[in-house]
């Protein structure tokens, strides 16, 4: 969490079940989180403030972008296929956050932070901690744009959030200077599966993605190697699937829920390599269009018609899955003459001929690309 510059050091206050709670620090807040944990059938809770820019998005989300139940309604994909909605609650108590979590994966406590459990184990409390980040992140910027687009002035406090966001990001996304370092085309198993696991963790140290989400393939002879579903992309060792194009084995049972689409990507060009991650302002950018009066308003993840680009790199709607409006059918077609597409509200692919580099280098130069898109559009 500290790594991914979700929190600062020491803030998190984690708590895992055994045969009894241990807690990785002290904290005063370990009363009420015990009462929580007594509460819930679960085996780990995770609490902590976030860092910045993070912590003042959800500061002032938090104040004023609840509806009257008091819920944050983000319209990215992953908000919309991981938990629906965030609640915030005022109070630090137990039986209040109790009650929101036994609806929900995580609740804010407004100027405290974010409580997220684990069924299973410590990593979902923190997949879904980094979830509401992101998510967080990606609604204020797109609500901005939204404002300035129908000349509602920005308050003062969302002025100062926009402006040290955008300077923190800034200052990071120009300095990623990082490169996947094997060359392909491959030849053999050994050589794909490092070269898989170190794209995908260089694509989680560059940010381009929270670890948990994005997904990771290359092509060797008739075998698609994929990261399998739910995996971290920073440690894909022993994660990997090799799926037969023919579809010989069950080894797609546990593949990437995105497979389909990778193969399609395939079938339909001559590169060797796919790269998908979540880069937050390639996101934000493609949740932003002009057309106010728009017949699809509130579907257009699924029904978006206008063609949209940034730069060279397509928009296209598609939902997870594999349906008549899944991603799976909309984004082979747009990948074919295309290094990259990015798909409405859900995040970026890129392809390689030989291998990770020119992948990643797309990646991270379309997310370079839409955050100087996002800048100009708000005369920033």
């Amino acid at each position: 969490m500290v790594a991914q510059g979700l929190c600062e050091p020491g803030a998190p206050l984690i708590g895992g079940l055994d045969a009894e709670i241990v807690w990785n620090r002290k904290g005063d807040e370990t009363t009420i989180l015990t009462e929580i944990f007594n509460a819930l059938p679960i085996n780990s809770l995770l609490f902590s403030e976030p860092a910045e820019p993070f912590r003042s998005v959800i500061n002032f989300l938090s104040h004023h972008s609840c509806d009257e139940h008091g819920i944050i309604r983000p319209e990215d994909t992953e908000t919309k296929t991981f938990f629906h909605d965030i609640p915030v609650v005022n109070e630090f108590q137990s039986l209040i956050i109790s009650e929101k979590l036994k609806e929900r994966k995580a609740v804010i406590i407004k100027d405290r932070g974010i409580i997220s459990y684990g069924i299973v184990s410590p990593e979902q409390a923190f997949i879904t901690y980094s979830s509401v980040c992101f998510s967080c992140f990606v609604k204020f910027f797109v609500d901005c744009y939204f404002k300035k687009l129908n000349n509602i002035p920005l308050v003062d406090e969302e002025k100062i959030i926009l402006q040290k966001a955008l300077g923190f990001y800034g200052e990071f996304i120009n300095n990623i200077n990082i490169s996947p370092t094997f060359t392909g085309p491959f030849d053999n198993k050994e050589t794909v599966i490092k070269a898989i696991v170190e794209a995908g963790k260089m694509t989680v140290d560059s940010r381009m993605v929270d670890s948990f989400f994005g997904n990771i393939s290359y092509k060797l002879d008739e075998t698609i190697y994929i990261s399998q579903t739910g995996s971290s992309l920073d440690e894909l060792s022993g994660y990997i699937d090799p799926c037969p194009i023919d579809n010989s084995t069950t080894a797609a049972i546990t593949a990437s829920s995105e497979f389909k689409a990778h193969k399609s990507i395939y079938e339909t060009g001559s590169n060797l390599a796919i790269l998908h991650g979540h880069p937050k302002f390639s996101v934000i950018v493609s949740m932003m269009c002009e057309k106010t009066n728009c017949e699809n308003k509130g579907k257009c993840h699924i029904k978006c018609t206008k063609k949209r680009s940034v730069g060279n790199i397509p928009i296209v709607p598609g939902e997870v899955g594999t349906g008549p409006t899944g991603l799976s059918n909309t984004l082979p077609p747009a990948m074919k003459d295309h290094q990259g597409v990015i798909v409405f509200g859900h995040g970026l692919f890129t392809k390689g001929e030989k291998d990770f580099q020119d992948a990643f280098k797309t990646l991270v130069e379309t997310e370079r690309m839409c955050f100087e898109r996002y800048k100009e559009k708000l005369e920033i």
